[in-house]
C-alpha cells in the first residue's frame, strides 16, 4: 500500500454565524469553499486537470448548502471540469472523514491528488432550523429520526448531552469553565503570535475587497469571573415538550437513564462559537508529489472511525483515540500534539482526563470554544492547524479527533515531515 501526504492546508477565518452580525453570513456557501479551493491550488500552483477529485463535508446539505457543495465550489473555483467532486455529511466529524477518504483513495492507488475539506455556514443553518421550527416541524436533531429508531436509541440534543454527561462523570461548573478559559487565552495568545497566518487566507468578494481576513469570533476579554456568571443554556429547552406525547430532550436521555438527575453546566462561554468557515486539504501520493515537484508537510499515518452511545453522543472520541493509535502502532505518550473539538467543554475534560493527557499537549491555540465550530468544516481546520503547529514546535506526530452526533468519533494521525526521505 502506498502513501498520503499532506502537500498543504488552508482556511478562511471563521466568522460569527449570526445573519445581519458575521462579515461571512451574506455570503454563499460555495464562495467560502471556492475560496479555500482557490487558494489550495495557487498556493501550490496546481495544474487542476490532474486533482482526480474533490471530497467535501457539509453537514447541513440544504438550501444554498445542497447540491454536492464539492464539485459546485470547485468548478466556481475555476478547477478544471476533469476534476470530479463528492460531498459528504458525519455531521461534526465530516471534515476529519473527508480527509481520511482523500487519504484511503490515495494510499489504495486508486486516485493521485485529492482535495478534500468542508464547508458550514451556521448562520444559515441557523436561520433554516428556525424557519422549520415555525413551521412545525421537528427540531433539526430530530428530523430524520422515526419513533422505532428513538425507542432504542434515544438521541437529544447535544448541549444537554453534554450537561448529562458532565453530570454522570462529576466534572463541575467550575472545570468546565476553566476550559473555556484556557482556549480563549490559548486562541488569543496564538493570533497575537499569528499563528494562523501560515493556513489563514481572506475571504474577498468578487471585487476583490476583503470581506474578512481574520478571526471574528475569540473574546480575549473573557475572565473566569465572567464565565462563572453566566446562565446555564440549555435548562429551559430540555424541557420544552417536542410532540403531542409530550416527549422532551430531558426525557429522551432519561429513557435511557432513568436516575440520572441532570444539572446544567454548559453556556455559551464554555461550549463551541456558532460560526461560518471553510477549509482545504491537499493530499496526494508521492510519486505525484515528486512529478509536480510539491514538497510534503505532513504524511497521514493512521485513520479511524468509532461509535459509541448515541444517546449520550459526545464520548466517541477517547475509543477512537484509542483504535487510531492502536492502527498506528503508537501508543499515546508518542504522540505530541492532540487536537479534540470543544463541541462542550466536557468533552475537551474527559479526553484529556480519561487518556491521562497534559494540557501541555492538547488544543495548545486554543479550541472552538474560542474560536467557533463551523460543523462541516471544523475536521479539516483542525488538521491544518495541527500540521502548522508540528511545524512551529518541531514535533513528530499529532492526533485529531472529535464527537460527532449519533455518538460517533472519527480520528486520525498525521506525521510531520520536510519533504521526502527515501
Amino acid at each position: 500500500m502506498g502513501e498520503a501526504y499532506i502537500i498543504d492546508a488552508v482556511r478562511t477565518p471563521r466568522g460569527i454565524g449570526k445573519q445581519g452580525k458575521g462579515a461571512l453570513a451574506a455570503e454563499h456557501p460555495q464562495h467560502l469553499a471556492a475560496t479555500v479551493m482557490k487558494a489550495i491550488a495557487s498556493r501550490n500552483d496546481l495544474d487542476t486537470s490532474t486533482v482526480d477529485d474533490v471530497i467535501w463535508s457539509v453537514s447541513t446539505q440544504d438550501g444554498m448548502q445542497a447540491g454536492d457543495l464539492g464539485r459546485m465550489a470547485a468548478l466556481d473555483a475555476g478547477y478544471d471540469i476533469t476534476s470530479s467532486g463528492t460531498t459528504l455529511d458525519r455531521f461534526c466529524g465530516g471534515g476529519i472523514t473527508s480527509v481520511s477518504l482523500a487519504a484511503a483513495q490515495v494510499m489504495s492507488g486508486m486516485e493521485d491528488c485529492v482535495v478534500a475539506g468542508g464547508t458550514e455556514m451556521m448562520s444559515l443553518t441557523a436561520a433554516m432550523a428556525k424557519d422549520k421550527m415555525q413551521a412545525g416541524l421537528k427540531p433539526p436533531m430530530m428530523g430524520s429520526y422515526n419513533e422505532r429508531l428513538q425507542a432504542s436509541h434515544p438521541q437529544s440534543h447535544q448541549g444537554i448531552c453534554g450537561d448529562a454527561i458532565a453530570t454522570m462523570e462529576g466534572f463541575t461548573r467550575e472545570d468546565l469553565d476553566a476550559v473555556g478559559y484556557r482556549s480563549q487565552q490559548r486562541a488569543a495568545a496564538a493570533i497575537e503570535a499569528g499563528r494562523f497566518e501560515k493556513s489563514v487566507v481572506p475571504v474577498v468578494d468578487d471585487d476583490g475587497n476583503v470581506i474578512l481576513d481574520k478571526e471574528e469570533y475569540p473574546r480575549p476579554q473573557t475572565t473566569l469571573e465572567g464565565l462563572g456568571e453566566l446562565e446555564p443554556a440549555f435548562t429551559k429547552i430540555a424541557d420544552v415538550p417536542l410532540d403531542a406525547n409530550g416527549t422532551t430532550f430531558r426525557g429522551l436521555i432519561n429513557q435511557k437513564y432513568p436516575d440520572l438527575d441532570i444539572q446544567h453546566f454548559h453556556h455559551a462561554g464554555n461550549s463551541s462559537g456558532v460560526v461560518d468557515g471553510a477549509a482545504a486539504v491537499l493530499v496526494a501520493s508521492k510519486d505525484y508529489a515528486q512529478k509536480h515537484s510539491l514538497k510534503p508537510r505532513a504524511r497521514i499515518v493512521a485513520t479511524a472511525n468509532m461509535g459509541d452511545d448515541p444517546t449520550l453522543m459526545l464520548n466517541a472520541p477517547v475509543p477512537a483515540a484509542k483504535k487510531v493509535l492502536e492502527k498506528a502502532g503508537l501508543t499515546k505518550d508518542e504522540i505530541d500534539l492532540y487536537e479534540i473539538n470543544e463541541a462542550f467543554a466536557v468533552v475537551a475534560a474527559k479526553f484529556v482526563r480519561d487518556l491521562e493527557l497534559d494540557w501541555d499537549k492538547v488544543n495548545v491555540n486554543g479550541g472552538s470554544i474560542a474560536l467557533g465550530h463551523p460543523i462541516g468544516a471544523t475536521g479539516s481546520i483542525l488538521i491544518g492547524t495541527m500540521v502548522d503547529e508540528l511545524e512551529r514546535q518541531d514535533k513528530r506526530y499529532g492526533l485529531v479527533t472529535m464527537c460527532a452526533a449519533g455518538g460517533m468519533a472519527p480520528a486520525i494521525i498525521i506525521e510531520r515531515v520536510d519533504g521526502f526521505i527515501d
